[in-house]
Order: C-alpha cells, then structure tokens, then sequence
C-alpha cells in the first residue's frame, strides 16, 4: 500500500461479563478446517436447524464467543437478558446467555454465546455475512493449534516441541491473551494475541494501567484508518524488518500496547496457543512470509 491510512482490522471483540465465565469444553485431541480470507480465519460451523453450515470468524482477541442476532432468530433461540456492550463508537445491547450446541468439524464448540448484531463486521468481509465469533472461552484450559499451513485449526493433548519452534510467554487475563513483543528494538511491551485482527500490528505509546481493564461488556466492530509505518519487530529469537505497522494514539484496550494480528501470525506454518501451560509456541517461520511485498 502506498497510502499511509488504511482500512484493516474489521474486528476487534473484548467481551466479559461481571456474572459468569464461559462452558469449557473437553481438550479431547480434535480438528477443524479453516479458510483464511481476508485476513481472517473463518470456520464453518454446523449446529441443528441450520440447513448450510454456518460462518463464523475464529477470534482469540474476543473474550466470550458471538452469535449473530439475525442467525440467532433463524434457529429460533430465545433471547437472554440484556447486557451493555460498549465499542469504540458507541454502546450497543447485546444478550446472555445463548445456549447453542455447535461444531467445527470434529470440535465442540463453547455452548454459551452473547446475541449481538454482527451486520456492520459482515459488511467489512468479502462474503457480507457473519454468523458468529469463536472467542477466547474456546481456549480455556486447552492447547489450540493453528495450521497456517494446512488451513487446521486441532486440540493437542500436549504442546509441540519440533526443533526450530518459538516459545513465547503468554499473559492471560480476563480482558484477553498477551504476548510480549519488541518494537524497533524497544523493552518487550505486552499486546494481544489477536487472531480476529487482520493486520500485522497495531502498536500504541501510551500507557494505561492495568486496572482500567474492567470486567465488562466491550465491543469494537466498526472499521477505522489510521497511519501506517514500517517497524521492526522481535518475537522472541525471530525478527521481522519492514512490517506494517498501525499506529494508535491510545490504547485500543487498557493497559495493552497494541494488537498483534494475523498478518503477522500467518508468517509462521503454526502457532499453538497453550491457554494452559501460559505460553506460546511459533512454529518456523513460513517460505511464503518472504516474499511479501513491504507497504
């Protein structure tokens, strides 16, 4: 891209509730395909009373999974009671809990969702329908792979150990996952681990403390440009030069330095989010990933 504003990151879902944690499901050694369109992951979804599969975005940066209120109504689930849902322009109602019995291939999937509008993400993606979000209670208590390779998403009953692999420490946190990373080759800062983010980074300077990250209904769907810059950027023992780079002027979520999205998670063949053991695992970095055109 030449122009130093861009349209990216449709997504960006932080969803917790004061009055529950979501169902967690068996970390039975299981699988799922995927496509990766748009810089998202999307996963077809099968569930009683819907006659197609249905098309849902897989999103570590969402704390609890989503259902769509148009999709929720065609399958003829009652709506829960209200909650606030805040987003970056405004508020919005969303309802808990939503009971579904779901699968993406052989995965169960979480059996509680929050009832909320989905129009304005769909009209950001390709195929102009989004019938929900798998968030963040997928990962509880289980070790999730993501084949960028293979298009897999799988459950491992233990996290890889190949030669060549990253290990990461991962913060995990009522308001979301957290990785560390280095900027231009700045202190590690924590930013999310956010496969609902379409872009390689969102990076933000200012500091918010970690206290103001409150457990609440919160919900950022609209799309947004901001400027773009080159960085250099540091995981672990792999380094990346040139890589588009979001800037915020505040952080997107309290006490987080930024987003770290799919652009830059599908340079690597896999990544294994080990909720669990606290920790994530890079697999080696992708042939495809150097050949990329820089911005």
């Amino acid at each position: 891209m030449t122009t130093a504003m861009r349209l990216h990151c449709a997504i960006q879902v932080l969803l917790v509730l004061f009055i529950c944690r979501a169902s967690r499901c068996s970390a039975a050694s299981e699988e799922a395909p995927f496509q990766f369109r748009d810089g998202f992951i999307w996963i077809e979804v099968t569930t009683a009373g819907a006659a197609e599969p249905l098309h849902f975005l897989f999103d570590s940066g969402a704390q609890l999974s989503v259902i769509d209120t148009r999709t929720a109504r065609h399958l003829g689930i009652k709506r829960g009671r209200p909650v606030p849902v805040m987003g970056v322009s405004g508020t919005a109602t969303g309802f808990w809990p939503q009971v579904l019995d779901a699968r993406a291939g052989r995965i169960k999937l979480p059996r509680k969702y929050v009832m909320l509008d989905l129009s304005n993400l769909g009209q950001a993606c390709t195929n102009g329908m989004v019938d929900g979000i798998i968030g963040a209670d997928f990962f509880h208590d289980r070790i999730v792979q993501i084949d960028f390779q293979r298009h897999t998403i799988r459950l491992l009953g233990k996290s890889p150990t190949e030669t060549g692999m990253q290990v990461l420490p991962l913060k995990v946190r009522p308001c979301g996952m957290l990785v560390p990373i280095q900027v231009n080759n700045s202190a590690l800062q924590w930013v999310r681990l956010d496969t609902g983010c379409a872009s390689d980074l969102q990076w933000v300077t200012a500091s918010v403390g970690a206290e103001g990250c409150t457990k609440r209904v919160a919900v950022a769907l609209t799309s947004f440009s901001v400027p773009v810059t080159q960085t250099a950027v540091a995981l672990g023992a792999f380094r990346f030069e040139k890589v588009p780079t979001d800037l915020q002027e505040r952080e997107i979520f309290p006490g987080e330095k930024g987003l770290l999205g799919n652009g830059m998670l599908s340079r690597f063949q896999s990544v294994t989010i080990d909720a669990k053991g606290k920790r994530v695992i890079l697999g080696r970095i992708s042939p495809l990933s150097e050949k990329r055109p820089t911005s």
